[in-house]
Formats: C-alpha cells, sequence, structure tokens
C-alpha cells in the first residue's frame, strides 16, 4: 500500500517533511547526514573529496583516534571478539564492563556506576525508572531532548523552569504537594548554548524543598574542571548531585552513557530499568576504549589547558568581530543567525571554504533563534581558528550580519 494515498495525520506530518526537505535539497543547502569518509590528523576531516577543517565535533579533547585508547579497542577485540551477544544481566557482562563502571565511579567520587547503550538512553530510562504518577519532575526549559522525553515517560508531574532561572525554579518546587517524591534535571553545559547551569542555587534549592538533583554532563566531562571531571571540580562542590550522569561520546571517543552515584541508586537501576535489562551490553572494543579514555584524561591535563585556550580564542574573536555568541563560556559557541535561511546561507559559505560547520533551526531551537553551533576543540590549532573565524566573518559581511 501507498502510504501517501492514506489521508490521516501521520502520512501528512511525514509528507510535510519531505517536502521542507525537499525545498532545502532543491536549494543547495541541505547539509545534514553528510558522511565523513576519513578523520584526519588534528581537527581535519575529508568530506565530499574535500579536506575540511571540522568544527562540529563533540571530541572536544580530541582523543578520537589516541593510540592509547585504540590499543585498548583492539585488545579488547582479540580477548573478547566484537559483540557480547546477550544483555548485561544475563550472559552479557564481560570484566571489561565491571572495570569501565569502577573507572567512571573513581573518576566521579562516587561509591558506584552503571553504562547504558546510548545517552539518549541513559536519560530516558534512569528518570521514568526512578519517577512515576504523582511525583514531580523539574527540568529546564533547554534541557536536551532526552530529558524531555524522560519525563514525561515517566507519568511524573513535569513542570519546566526558565532556563537557568533559580527564582522560578524556587516557586515551583514551593508548589509541589508536601511529602511527594521531587526530581529536578539539568544540563550542566547546556547543549545548544553553550553556557553553564547555575550549581550552587540549584544544590540550595534541592536541599531546601527535599528534592534529588540529576545533572546531565553530557558536554562537561573533560571540559569543566581543571582535571577534567566536570561541573563539580569546576565550582569545587562535590556534595548535593545525587544522579550523576554522562556520555561515552563525546569528550569520551566510544558509545554509550553513565550514571554514577550511591550503591544502592545504582543497584536499584541495574535491576530496575528497563534499558539495562533489555538492551544488549556495550560491545568489547567500546568498552574498552571508554574505560581508557578516562584515563588518557588524568594522564594528560595539558589538554584541558589547550582546549581552555582555543575557547577563549574562539568566543573572544567572534564576539569581536560583531557576532552574538549568546551566554557560552565554553567549547559550544553559537553564532546567532536569526532565520533559518541565514543560518543555511551562513554555513554554505563556511563549507564551500572548508570550515565544517553545521546549522541549528527551528523545532531544535526557537524560530527566530537559528545558528551555527559551532565547537572548538583541543586539536585545533590557533592559526586554524583564525582561519575559521576569518570565514564566518567574511560570510557574515557579506550577509550583512556584521560590519
Amino acid at each position: 500500500m501507498d502510504i501517501h494515498n492514506t489521508d490521516n495525520a501521520a502520512t501528512r506530518r511525514i509528507e510535510a517533511l519531505r517536502q521542507r526537505l525537499q525545498t532545502l535539497k532543491d536549494n543547495d543547502v541541505y547539509f545534514y547526514n553528510q558522511p565523513v569518509e576519513e578523520i584526519l590528523e588534528g581537527a581535519k576531516v575529508r568530506v565530499n573529496g574535500r579536506v575540511m577543517g571540522m568544527y562540529a565535533s563533540y571530541s572536544y579533547l580530541g582523543l578520537v583516534n589516541h593510540p592509547r585508547i585504540n590499543e585498548a579497542a583492539k585488545k579488547a577485540v582479540d580477548k573478547f571478539g566484537t559483540g557480547t551477544n546477550g544483555v548485561r544481566t544475563l550472559a552479557g557482562t564481560l570484566t571489561l564492563h565491571n572495570e569501565l563502571e569502577e573507572t567512571i565511579a573513581n573518576f566521579k567520587h562516587t561509591e558506584a556506576a552503571i553504562t547504558y547503550s546510548s545517552g539518549y538512553v541513559t536519560n530516558l530510562t534512569v528518570i521514568s525508572t526512578l519517577m512515576g504518577r504523582g511525583d514531580y519532575v523539574f527540568s529546564d526549559k533547554i534541557n536536551h531532548a532526552s530529558i524531555v522525553d524522560g519525563c514525561v515517560m515517566s507519568g511524573a508531574e513535569f513542570r519546566r523552569f526558565r532556563h537557568n532561572d533559580m527564582e522560578h525554579l524556587e516557586g515551583l518546587l514551593k508548589n509541589a504537594p508536601a511529602g511527594v517524591a521531587k526530581l529536578v534535571v539539568a544540563d550542566s553545559v547546556f547543549s545548544m548554548d553553550g553556557d553553564i547551569i547555575d550549581l550552587p542555587k540549584t544544590i540550595e534549592l534541592c536541599k531546601k524543598y527535599n528534592a534529588w538533583l540529576m545533572i546531565d554532563e553530557a558536554h562537561s566531562i573533560g571540559v569543566l574542571g581543571k582535571t577534567g571531571r566536570g561541573i563539580e571540580e569546576h565550582f569545587g562542590i562535590y556534595e548535593g548531585i545525587d544522579i550523576k550522569m554522562g556520555t561515552l561520546s563525546k569528550t569520551i571517543p566510544s558509545v554509550g552513557g553513565y550514571v554514577a552515584g550511591n550503591k544502592d541508586l545504582i543497584s536499584y537501576l541495574r535491576h530496575g530499568s528497563r534499558a539495562y535489562i533489555f538492551s544488549a551490553a556495550l560491545p568489547p572494543a567500546q568498552a574498552a576504549a571508554a574505560n581508557e579514555s578516562f584515563k588518557v584524561i588524568l594522564d594528560e591535563p595539558w589538554r584541558i589547558e589547550r582546549l581552555n585556550q582555543n575557547t577563549r580564542l574562539f568566543i573572544d574573536g567572534l564576539k569581536g568581530m560583531g557576532f552574538d555568541t549568546l551566554l557560552t563560556v565554553t567549547a559550544i559557541v553559537p553564532v546567532l543567525c536569526g532565520s533559518d535561511e541565514r543560518a543555511f546561507e551562513l554555513t554554505k559559505y563556511c563549507q564551500e571554504n572548508d570550515v565544517f560547520v553545521l546549522p541549528v533551526v527551528s523545532p531544535a531551537v526557537q524560530e527566530g533563534m537559528a545558528r551555527l553551533r559551532a565547537t572548538v576543540t583541543a586539536a585545533h590549532e590557533p592559526s586554524e581558528i583564525e582561519r575559521a573565524m576569518d570565514v564566518i566573518y567574511e560570510a557574515g559581511k557579506r550577509m550583512g550580519m556584521v560590519k
């Protein structure tokens, strides 16, 4: 049956998106799902046969293709093969998985940790396992979609507070019924804006109103803190986060997600979260790569300082050129364009001049807030960043965005 002949809401949604994508392709401004043909030394890639500077990667410390990490993955394949053919609860747990979880717990200064098949799945299953009908969850307005989906899936009363607005959060906590379970969830570094949650005030409010606190560190591990341990090290606050979530696919060049916390919490998740019980275990190479990556971060602290220097160069340079980079203080640097069309036009010019950036448009961000979401890493040379800024500036100047 041709679904296009079926007149219902689902097919209308499919057709509307098909038309939008076709328009982008017809105008030669469809930039998504471009296959990277080769990852080259430094922060370069080969795309469509051309070598380009990569400014859309989450490899914040430049650990992709690190020899120690690659070697650990190869040894794991030689010893265990390419898959576990099982879920963790039954035959899928390897010594590698236990070693990885112990490494994460030590890195995050907790009693225990648990790993999942992706960061998205981690947020989805952890929130929906811990919270249920009659409970209350409070989420920052611009939290990652996986957090939002986990809150909705839990069936709990779902309240969103204005972005980083602690006064609004307090009002919502104050109005929640007495005696109910409460969970506050926030990104540490917000993935579209690059700014940081007000952790000290958030912890203060959670203590005052007897709420659990869950922090998603997808974009802060290896980025924040002198040794890259994340938001707690950044603020010098080591007590107050009950559920420490992170990913293994950004700074850590692998795949998966984790939660670190006290042993009772982790045991509950290990025996109660459906994504752990019913999902296949991480492949051996990925578990070994992630395990070695945490050790490399601690052994090579120069990478974090290099990232900080590159971040300051990029943000200060773009601001000095007249671009609006919102409130970012991290390696995620939005270049505000306004309309979707301007974001696509700016991206097109940059990619034609070998600067690989990507546009973020509605509905991923609010209409009128389309942007480039550029990233810098420890692998970039300052001269490369200067050239990328020159390209972005020339494009912005041609478009009338800057003078």
